[in-house]
């Protein structure tokens, strides 16, 4: 689980260069954004693979090879979603949508792959959900804002994206349907992503799950910019090759960390820390954006850290009372008759030991009432 959450730390650091990014004169489109990042992520897994000599650093492990190339298929759909959504909708609507994933997840991982989860779990993830509107505050739910047009949004939480409406552009409502539903579709995705990962565990290495994501990622954004004809925006200042630079090496670190994490935690409980992301981006919204978090944000962020907190907490009483109920547990078959089938060898076993020594006291007596002479029979 800390795992996870350290992920999200790199995923908002991430997040802040690809606004940074897009705050320049021409802003890099998204499907570039997807190709750089993909494509470095891809370049270091690979690199690092044949370094240290892992086997099969292509295709993977034949015995998950399926489980991989549906990672990276329901993970590019999870990106396309949210990149989609954000055209028509607002940041904080989008946020919104994207963190109903966790919960999809851990509801995958319960029925699918048999994973517990308690109704504590449960209520921890919805808590965070809350403070997540809180945070977000969308305006289906909260409406726009009265005053201020043009102040950025808090909350920069979504892998790499940057919403490229203006304020004065005008949705019209089968736009915004459209977009929710494709949000939700991406919410899908994010969903069989995480779910895979944990389905492949660690039957294979981490970074044969971000080879298979990134190189389909790598190969649909390259044929979506063709099929649509974007231009691509070439760096002509070394700040841009900088920031792009830390954007794919971030997201590389994330990812390694997402997995690693999600291979070693059950899948309800480790994308609960998926939550923390909009903490990291409250933060650095302050320190490199200069905006300052609402009296909600506060609470909200209040709320998140104390699921967290709960969820960790209960995770580590957990191991001391496992030890105590397999010692008094007889609900396993085969406990009951490994004690059955001891406690009958040692009553044979003492069977044995009395039959023996009756047949040696019994001797003694039968040799010495043979020296003794029969007085019935003197005439």
């Amino acid at each position: 689980m800390l795992l996870v959450a350290a992920a999200q730390l790199f995923f908002s650091l991430m997040n802040v260069w690809v606004k940074k990014l897009n705050s320049l004169d021409t802003p890099v489109p998204a499907f570039e954004l997807i190709f750089v990042r993909m494509a470095i992520t891809w370049i270091c897994s690979i690199t690092y693979m044949f370094a240290v000599k892992i086997p099969d650093p292509i295709l993977g492990p034949r015995d998950v090879r399926l489980l991989l190339a549906a990672r990276g298929f329901f993970g590019f759909f999870g990106l396309f979603g949210v990149y989609y959504s954000l055209q028509y909708l607002s940041l904080s609507d989008a946020t919104v949508l994207t963190f109903l994933a966790p919960m999809c997840t851990a509801i995958t991982g319960a029925v699918l792959l048999h994973e517990p989860f308690s109704w504590r779990e449960a209520l921890a993830g919805l808590a965070s959900l809350l403070g997540v509107v809180l945070i977000a505050r969308p305006e289906f739910m909260f409406g726009k804002p009265g005053s201020v047009t043009n102040t950025p949004e808090i909350g920069h939480v979504v892998e790499g994206v940057h919403n490229e409406v203006g304020g004065a552009t005008e949705v019209t409502p089968a736009q915004r349907v459209g977009a929710v539903g494709v949000a939700l579709l991406g919410v899908l995705g994010a969903t069989g992503a995480y779910t895979t990962i944990r389905a492949v565990g660690k039957r294979a290495h981490p970074l044969h799950n971000l080879v298979s994501f990134s190189s389909q990622c790598v190969i649909v954004a390259t044929v979506a910019m063709i099929l649509m004809r974007t231009p691509v925006v070439i760096p002509m200042r070394w700040e841009w090759l900088l920031m792009l630079l830390l954007i794919g090496i971030f997201g590389f670190i994330a990812q390694v960390l997402l997995t690693m994490g999600l291979q070693r935690e059950t899948a309800g409980r480790g994308t609960m820390a998926v939550y923390v992301q909009i903490i990291f981006a409250t933060i650095f919204e302050r320190v490199f954006f200069h905006t300052s978090p609402s009296f909600l944000s506060v609470i909200g962020t209040l709320i998140i850290l104390s699921s967290a907190i709960y969820v960790a907490l209960t995770k580590a009483r957990t191991p001391e009372k496992a030890p105590r109920a397999a010692l008094t547990s007889s609900d396993d078959p085969s406990v009951e008759e490994g004690l059955l089938a001891q406690t009958t060898e040692d009553s044979m076993q003492e069977s044995k030991d009395i039959e023996l020594t009756s047949v040696a006291v019994a001797r003694p007596e039968s040799s010495e009432s043979s020296d003794v002479p029969d007085v019935t029979q003197e005439p």
